[in-house]
């Protein structure tokens, strides 16, 4: 079982809860995880869009969790493993990357959101790097 790629899945996990948790919770997670003041304001007008915006998140990462732990041997083989994998990767890094440039530059959100979201994707991504580096030939 590669530890990593565990971990990976985890984060995934835990990243996707935290959005479920903005949809269950409503306007004041979407302002605590820094979501931006539309989207916590159109949660507390109960429009659909944050909602949904969210949900598709929480897919995404759910998804992205399901792939790391089938890496790992935890789950069932899933399709297009590598391919999945070094998107999935290479998706984190940049957004880890990018958000920095956005610190300057805050598109409705604070420059600490983007800084601490960007080590938290930065940090998911290297996991993940290091995760595939090791399981590379079995998959």
């Amino acid at each position: 079982m590669n530890y990593y790629l565990v971990v990976a899945g985890c984060l995934s996990g835990v990243a996707a809860l935290i959005h479920l948790g903005c949809i269950v919770f409503g306007a004041s997670w979407y302002r605590f995880f820094g979501a931006g003041e539309q989207m916590a304001v159109m949660a507390e007008q109960g429009m659909i869009k944050p909602t949904i915006i969210t949900l598709f998140i929480v897919v995404v990462l759910s998804l992205w969790s399901l792939y790391a732990f089938s890496a790992a041997g935890m789950i069932g083989r899933l399709p297009f493993m590598r391919l999945a994998l070094i998107v999935i990767t290479a998706i984190y890094l940049i957004r880890g990357l990018a958000g920095f440039y956005f610190v300057s530059s805050p598109l409705g959100r604070s420059p600490e959101f983007w800084v601490w979201s960007s080590v938290i994707c930065l940090s998911i991504g290297l996991v993940h790097v290091i995760g595939l580096k090791q399981q590379w030939n079995s998959l």
